[in-house]
């Protein structure tokens, strides 16, 4: 099988790296996907086009999407021939949603404590590492729709981490109900299961 995925704000294909080395010993096809994220001048759009660039012509795909790559992934699914879609940690969004709105139209409703809400379950090596990788946000994405009509007509499943603190558990299960009619996998870990468990997500993915 080959797997698709789609990196998070300001995320890389380096933040999936171990799960793509598992799949790949697995014995699956890995197109780990970096975003032009940090080119002020590329949006959702963009977005795709990086995917779809990436992408080579034949065969279903599964199409991984982690946190706002679930707006990609959403538009991705449109445009190619997909045998499943997972959100991990993933934004759900409505058709013709921004990024932008998707916050207080979900009623998203996070304080912040001091901690660090991305990498706090992680080695302290591993985290900083981690840092490291992660490239600027810029802001267009945010203020474009999700250019879907309705959800895409594609098997789909939603995991999340039960100790992540940037979208809590409580939350991403009623926002998973509400968007996409049913209850979201439970995995451990925090925002990026894939760097602190990725045995376990890999098998998910797998199974």
């Amino acid at each position: 099988m080959r797997f698709v995925l789609i990196p998070g704000a300001g995320c890389t294909s380096w933040h999936w790296h171990p799960v793509t080395g598992e799949l790949v010993r697995r014995g699956h096809d890995v197109i780990a996907v970096d975003l032009p994220c940090d080119d002020p001048s590329a949006g959702l759009p963009e977005y795709v086009d990086a995917v779809l660039s990436a992408v080579p012509d034949g065969g279903e795909v599964v199409v991984v999407a982690h946190s706002m790559g679930g707006f990609t992934g959403a538009m991705v699914c449109q445009r190619l021939p997909v045998r499943e879609f997972v959100l991990v940690a993933g934004m759900v969004p409505a058709a013709g949603e921004r990024i932008e709105d998707w916050w207080a139209n979900t009623g998203y409703d996070w304080v912040e404590d001091g901690t660090d809400t991305f990498f706090h379950d992680l080695p302290e090596d591993v985290a900083t590492e981690a840092r490291r990788h992660l490239w600027e946000q810029e802001d267009r994405p945010m203020a474009e729709p999700c250019a879907i009509d309705r959800w895409p007509d594609v098997p789909t499943r939603a995991v999340i981490g039960l100790d992540d603190k940037l979208f809590p558990a409580a939350f991403m299960r009623r926002m998973t109900r509400e968007r996409l009619g049913f209850a979201p996998d439970e995995l451990p870990g925090a925002h990026f299961p894939m760097l602190g468990h990725p045995k376990v997500p890999a098998s998910y993915l797998t199974s």
